[in-house]
């Protein structure tokens, strides 16, 4: 029988299949705001609502960053305004490390924990999430396969007792 995921896995899982939504041409992130075991939010990094996105518009490049979209944590933080969920005392799983204006957001959203699993060249976001006493915890990409659920393994095994060990 395979071994359920941690929570951390399940929700670094969750924030992977959100990232395939994304719209970036560069990088497709995806993030996912959680508090007590319950997801409040999720984002991805993408153009404004309503708005053209890189996939038809193509990238628009200011010093080798694209600013046509917003990233997967204000997109999460953003849909908990817009929605009015409250994110404080929450904790972001993130495909990756936040850069130094989103870690400013976390922050500043009453984010307690962020978690990640795949890192980005920005130091000042580091320093930025330590000095607020946010920890940052690197989770390897999960290894999670989707291969058999255990409710169907449970069931055939009810259904064919002669399979038992």
């Amino acid at each position: 029988m395979a071994e359920r995921p941690s929570w951390d896995e399940y929700f670094m899982q969750i924030a992977l299949d959100v990232a395939t939504r994304s719209t970036c041409l560069r990088r497709q992130v995806g993030a996912v705001i959680v508090r007590d075991r319950r997801i409040l939010t999720t984002g991805y990094n993408g153009a404004p609502m309503g708005l053209p996105h890189c996939l038809t518009a193509g990238c628009h490049l200011v010093n080798g960053h694209c600013i046509r979209c917003l990233h997967a944590e204000q997109n999460a933080i953003i849909q908990g305004a817009y929605f009015g969920v409250g994110t404080s005392g929450s904790q972001l799983y993130c495909t990756h490390q936040p850069c130094n204006m989103c870690a400013k957001m976390i922050v500043n959203a009453g984010i307690t924990k962020v978690v990640i699993s795949g890192e980005y060249p920005d130091e000042f976001a580091l320093e930025v999430l330590s000095t607020a006493n946010i920890p940052l915890v690197l989770l390897p990409p999960p290894t999670l396969q989707r291969t058999e659920p255990l409710m169907t393994a449970a069931a055939e095994s009810r259904e064919n007792p002669s399979s038992r060990p």
